[in-house]
């Protein structure tokens, strides 16, 4: 974890800002058996298909993402989650608007 952010209270929409044609991170947590990270995208931007061999819960925070698992497109709003299941492959985009999530990642031993 960044020391600049430990044992405080922050705010999540300001962790990451939007920055034009491009998708931006800040990872907060980074252990042996997961992580945390805050994107900011912005709209017509994305991450690919690709796949993981752990479970990942992506929370909006702010706007709305389109994201496609196994094929299904999910429309996932502020205030919503969605669970990526391991090895199952996935991407995320920015279809109608800029969006800001929180990408939690469990690894499993």
């Amino acid at each position: 974890m960044s020391e600049d952010i430990k044992a405080k209270a922050l705010d999540i929409q300001n962790l990451v800002e939007y920055q034009d044609d491009t998708v931006v991170s800040r990872e907060v947590i980074k252990k042996e058996l997961g992580t945390v990270t805050f994107f900011a995208f912005d709209k017509g931007q994305g991450l690919s298909e690709h796949s993981a061999p752990f479970d990942a819960m992506v929370q909006i925070i702010d706007g709305e993402a389109e994201i496609t698992i196994s094929g299904v497109k999910n429309t996932v709003k502020k205030g919503e989650i969605i669970i990526m299941p391991a090895n199952e492959p996935h991407a995320l985009q920015a279809v109608n608007s800029p969006y800001k999530m929180i990408l939690t990642m469990i690894k499993s031993n």
